[in-house]
């Protein structure tokens, strides 16, 4: 039997002859940017809802000096701090791309709140679910640690925000996800096996960021807004107020406030 390519060569413990680094020295060279280091705390906006909010009201400004040849850095005032924050960062493989950026050039927690589409209902959408682990359905983990079912957050973290969204009133549970790479194979069965396995929604990011963590050392987690049911029903994908953006910034004030310390 062939070892899918996917499993295969992977050498887990092995250094990348590519690092971060290297590359961001070269974006650095080829644009005449300075070296700054980002703020210590970064967010990951999949949906670029919240960044095109920030913008629109004037609350963000450009980093200019981020180096990244794919995305654009923002910095805005939350919680007490200056924060960043990143958009469009859809899937696991650009997400993880730029998480490694990111903790190369200072980042030391890093928040990804992405829109998910419900599995196990806990009531009506919109809410948020603090994710505590997300099945590996997607690549880009297979190249940081050995095959397993789930990648697992660090329960600290997980606990401190829980406890600090339910402070909120905002509507939040703990739970598992399913990270998938194709968001458009949501078959009928896959649905019916996640949901025997008790997940609570589907997103594109959270089991890559996890892992990269785990062996990077890093500090992530990632937040779901559950805002759908997959088109299964009409006035689907609606997040709420500013699209959603008021009740996101609140979550992640929140959350950001709790694990300041850790």
């Amino acid at each position: 039997m062939v070892t899918p390519p996917i499993l295969d060569n992977k050498h887990i413990a092995t250094t990348s002859v590519f690092t971060p680094a290297a590359l961001l020295r070269e974006a650095r060279r080829q644009k005449g940017l300075a070296a700054e280091q980002v703020p210590p705390v970064c967010i990951l906006d999949p949906d670029g809802d919240l960044v095109r909010h920030l913008r629109r009201t004037g609350s963000a400004q450009p980093f200019a000096n981020w180096p990244c040849y794919h995305t654009e850095l923002d910095t805005f005032d939350l919680g007490g701090q200056r924060v960043g924050i990143v958009g469009r960062v859809v899937g696991a493989s650009f997400a993880v791309l730029v998480a490694e950026e990111l903790f190369a050039t200072g980042c030391q927690l890093l928040v990804s709140l992405t829109s998910a589409g419900q599995i196990v209902p806990a009531g009506p959408p919109p809410y948020f679910v603090v994710i505590d682990r997300a099945l590996r359905d997607e690549g880009t983990s297979y190249h940081y640690a050995p095959p397993s079912e789930f990648a697992e957050a660090v329960p600290d973290l997980v606990t401190r925000a829980a406890s600090a969204l339910a402070q909120t009133g905002l509507h939040s549970i703990v739970g598992a996800s399913w990270t998938t790479d194709a968001p458009f194979r949501e078959t009928i069965e896959a649905i019916n096996a996640a949901r025997t396995k008790g997940i609570l929604a589907v997103e594109m990011e959270a089991a890559a960021l996890y892992t990269f963590a785990r062996t990077a050392g890093a500090r992530v987690l990632c937040l779901a807004h559950v805002t759908n049911t997959m088109g299964q029903s009409g006035d689907d994908f609606e997040k709420g107020d500013a699209d959603g953006a008021r009740d996101a910034l609140m979550a992640l004030e929140s959350v950001i406030v709790g694990l300041h310390d850790i």
